[in-house]
């Protein structure tokens, strides 16, 4: 049976039950073994488990907003392999999203209260960034993933020595996010200018303080 190409409404409704689906879901289909898998849960101290918690909820809420941002810009890119390229790069966001969300849960924690609200915000951020150019798109990921790496490199000074499975997850988002960067680049992404860089490290500076506690 030939399947029909989907209208606008079609596209805007998988675009809901994905937002959804991100912001709500607390367990999601990933592709990959957690990197935790196979390492010994490790005694932690209440001090040291609620720490814990609190920095795999800022992980949590920031695979939230990669979700968001890779969808906005691919509804709006013009080039397919553009497109493409930003599937499966929220693809690989998506194994992220479930292993911080196993980890939380794990840990006796739980995701943000705030996220359908980060999702929103990406989002938006994310089709703007596209609806510019498909280079500066390209661009905002390069910054958004160097940014994250940076972030997560601190994470891992900052989890707790004896947390040997949110540490294993940290460092293979790492990984991935400086690919996902080196990718874009490679795509032909511009080079944002310092205001941008700085308006988005600031951004990200709130998001970790408030997602650390709510």
């Amino acid at each position: 049976m030939k399947s029909r190409p989907l209208s606008r409404l079609d596209r805007v409704l998988v675009e809901i039950e994905h937002a959804l689906g991100t912001a709500f879901d607390p367990q999601p289909a990933c592709t990959r073994p957690s990197p935790a898998l196979g390492i010994d849960e490790a005694p932690l101290e209440d001090d040291q488990r609620r720490h814990a918690g609190g920095l795999m909820r800022i992980n949590h809420v920031g695979e939230v907003c990669a979700q968001a941002l890779y969808s906005g810009q691919a509804a709006v890119a013009r080039d397919p392999q553009v497109r493409r390229q930003l599937l499966e790069a929220a693809a690989e966001e998506t194994d992220h999203l479930a292993w911080c969300g196993e980890r939380l849960h794990e840990l006796g924690d739980r995701p943000s209260l705030l996220n359908p609200l980060w999702y929103g915000g990406a989002y938006a951020i994310g089709a703007v960034a596209g609806l510019l150019s498909d280079r500066l798109s390209l661009g905002f990921v390069v910054e958004t993933e160097r940014q994250v790496e940076a972030h997560l490199q601190g994470h891992l000074g900052k989890l707790p020595e004896a947390d040997l499975r949110s540490r294993a997850i940290v460092r293979q988002m790492k990984e991935d996010e400086a690919r996902h960067a080196d990718q874009a680049q490679a795509a032909g992404g511009l080079d944002l200018p310092a205001p941008a860089k700085g308006l988005m490290r600031l951004a990200a500076n709130v998001m970790r303080a408030v997602a650390y506690k709510i």
